[in-house]
């Protein structure tokens, strides 16, 4: 069994999920979101650490899986997610995790067969996939999606070559 740790970064909401795959099977654990508080930007930034090290802690997954940061119209929100990433990226190298990164249109595809996918599409689709009773909230489906685009690109195909993905136990 793996553990996958998908992390959808943002400088006051930063979206987890962690998914357990084991063979054919995907199997739902957690998801949620590290909700910053107001104030200086810097201590957003040490809430998002210190959120992605308690979800690291208290889950023990063996990868880490973020999005890339996209283009971004205004280079301000840009740094600031650059930031916001950076930092997640920071806690999980701290633990010792193996880190993957995907681009929001790889993940699109791996999830919903689309890389021009909307957020709504994104949601149903996670939700279906995990077989869960409700919609999880935006940044949380977005963050169990980037782990669903990991397990079905990087792990599955693996185990089809016969290899051992990187971060298993």
């Amino acid at each position: 069994m793996i553990r996958v740790l998908g992390v959808d970064p943002g400088s006051r909401l930063t979206g987890y999920g962690v998914v357990d795959v084991d063979g054919d099977a995907l199997r739902y654990v957690t998801s949620g979101c590290i909700q910053t508080v107001e104030g200086p930007f810097t201590g957003r930034l040490a809430d998002i650490y210190r959120g992605v090290e308690e979800v690291i802690a208290a889950h023990a997954p063996d990868v880490f899986v973020v999005e890339e940061v996209f283009f971004a119209r205004n280079p301000q929100s840009a740094l600031k997610l650059g930031q916001a990433r950076g930092v997640a990226i920071a806690a999980a190298v701290g633990a010792d995790l193996p880190v993957s990164e995907y681009a929001a249109r790889a993940v699109k595809q791996a999830v919903v067969g689309t890389g021009n996918a909307t957020k709504a599409q994104v949601q149903y689709m996670v939700r279906a996939l995990l077989s869960l009773s409700a919609e999880p909230a935006s940044d949380a489906a977005d963050a169990l999606a980037v782990a669903i685009c990991h397990v079905n690109t990087r792990i599955r195909q693996m185990s089809l070559r016969g290899t051992t993905p990187e971060g298993t136990k």
